[in-house]
């Protein structure tokens, strides 16, 4: 599991680098002021999607972290590290015990499932971290729509423009 969540990680670094690349040459082409409107959106919408990528990427290494340190063995591997948090021991001398983990991709998170049926995420991931990916893939794709209406309307305004030229 640590390998696939490496993986992730690795394509969503990729996946920023590529749209910061394409982001900054789209707003780099003719210049921001100069830009038209659908330029603009389109760079700004791939730049926001680079951003959320990156947030993905994050996230996700620290996920990496958690799995390989409750996956590494020896003898204090029972119950898993990355489930210790603040009230794990309180929790013990109830006698709920921590009987797996399991990881959670929306949100993204490390997940504790303990023997009363019960799970809590351990808090490795900040808080702030998905509903920050959230915004920002929502920007981005709100741009990404955004500069697609505005090329359908000018394109719609030029055909009207010929129509009104034929007759």
């Amino acid at each position: 599991m640590a390998l696939l969540n490496l993986l992730l990680a690795l394509v969503a670094a990729v996946v920023a680098f590529a749209l910061t690349g394409y982001g900054v040459g789209r707003l780099a082409e003719r210049g921001v002021r100069r830009a038209g409107p659908d330029t603009l959106l389109r760079g700004l919408g791939a730049l926001f999607g680079a951003i959320a990528a990156a947030l993905c990427a994050w996230g996700l290494l620290i996920v990496v972290g958690a799995v390989m340190t409750a996956q590494d063995g020896g003898t204090d591997s029972a119950p898993p590290q990355s489930c210790r948090t603040a009230g794990w021991w309180e929790q013990h001398q109830r006698g709920v015990e921590i009987v797996d983990y399991s990881v959670s991709y929306l949100p993204l998170g490390f997940v504790c499932e303990t023997s009363d049926g019960g799970s809590y995420d351990n808090g490795d991931v900040p808080g702030y971290l998905n509903p920050a990916l959230l915004g920002f893939a929502l920007a981005g794709a709100g741009c990404v729509i955004g500069a697609g209406y505005v090329s359908e309307m000018r394109a719609r305004r030029q055909h009207r423009s010929r129509a009104g030229e034929a007759q």
